[in-house]
């Protein structure tokens, strides 16, 4: 058949517009079965988790659909001692970590400001992370996910820290919780407990490092992926514990609809998800946010926009 106005049908086939290559043609419109476990091993304190976000994020929304997420706490930091904590790094004391997060902010292009380190350092991640698990236990994987996004701004961007009972019982009020009773469960023994099952399962996982990403099939084999990667490296794990088979990305979502659901997005966010270029994101967000919706913002060079 030519091609012709979509108005004009054909006779023969009666279809009007383009018909199919086929008479009969079978349309699958449901998602894949979710047979895969993403195991996502990670630490509110672990600055290369949070260069990591841009691209765990459009992994997640273009390719969830395949997996179920599980984050887990892996425990970066117990306690700061007398020697060193990571020497192979040059790691002796919470000053040394300053310089490092700065390098990995400028590196990555989620800001990290890291002067916190040295006048008032995060402790332990511990504490934190039981904040999570509680969390998660209690409201579900999503509002512990929320969370861990909200400590980390907090944290790496605009300097708080973490390990402050005070800085984690407003992060969790700011989530329409109730930050004093969720901080004061995390201390008790069933958030100590909560956080050590993660740490077996780290340990069972075979994760040494932050962030790892293990994906494991229904017939219980994986694929451990360590480190902050881009996105192609993700999706080829996923394409090789689907034995072999591409799996289909889906829209990503409108940027407007992606700063409700966040409400803070820094540049490199929006530029990883709609793969953009640093220069064409000015014009990018006048045409898809409508003025009025959202601030523009800077922070260590780095723009970031927050939804009004």
């Amino acid at each position: 058949m030519t091609n012709r106005n979509n108005l004009i049908c054909d006779l023969e086939t009666g279809v009007c517009g383009v018909p199919g290559e086929d008479e009969l043609e079978i349309v699958d419109f449901n998602h894949p079965k979710k047979t895969i476990d993403l195991y996502y091993v990670t630490d509110p304190i672990c600055s290369h988790c949070w260069a990591l976000e841009p691209t765990l994020r459009r992994f997640k929304d273009q390719y969830g659909h395949y997996f179920n997420f599980h984050t887990v706490m892996g425990g970066l930091l117990e306690k700061w001692g007398d020697g060193p904590v990571d020497p192979a790094n040059g790691i002796s004391g919470p000053a040394d970590v300053a310089g490092h997060w700065r390098e990995v902010g400028d590196y990555s292009r989620m800001p990290i400001d890291g002067s916190l380190m040295i006048d008032n350092p995060v402790q332990s991640s511990f504490p934190s992370s039981r904040v999570f698990k509680i969390i998660q236990q209690n409201h579900g994987d999503e509002k512990a996910y929320e969370y861990l996004r909200r400590a980390r701004e907090k944290l790496f961007a605009f300097n708080q820290n973490i390990s402050d009972e005070s800085i984690l019982i407003d992060i969790v009020n700011n989530l329409g919780l109730d930050g004093e009773a969720i901080v004061t469960d995390a201390e008790s023994e069933k958030g100590q407990q909560l956080l050590h099952e993660d740490f077996a399962l780290t340990a069972k996982l075979g994760a040494r490092g932050f962030p790892t990403i293990i994906m494991v099939n229904e017939e219980n084999k994986g694929v451990k992926m360590v480190g902050s990667r881009p996105l192609e490296y993700y999706v080829a794990g996923l394409t090789q514990i689907l034995n072999g088979e591409e799996p289909r990305a889906k829209d990503q979502p409108t940027l407007a609809n992606l700063l409700k659901e966040e409400k803070l997005l820094f540049a490199k966010e929006i530029e990883v998800m709609y793969d953009m270029e640093k220069t064409n994101l000015p014009a990018f967000v006048e045409k898809e946010l409508a003025l009025g919706t959202y601030e523009e913002k800077e922070l260590l060079g780095e723009k970031y926009f927050v939804k009004k």
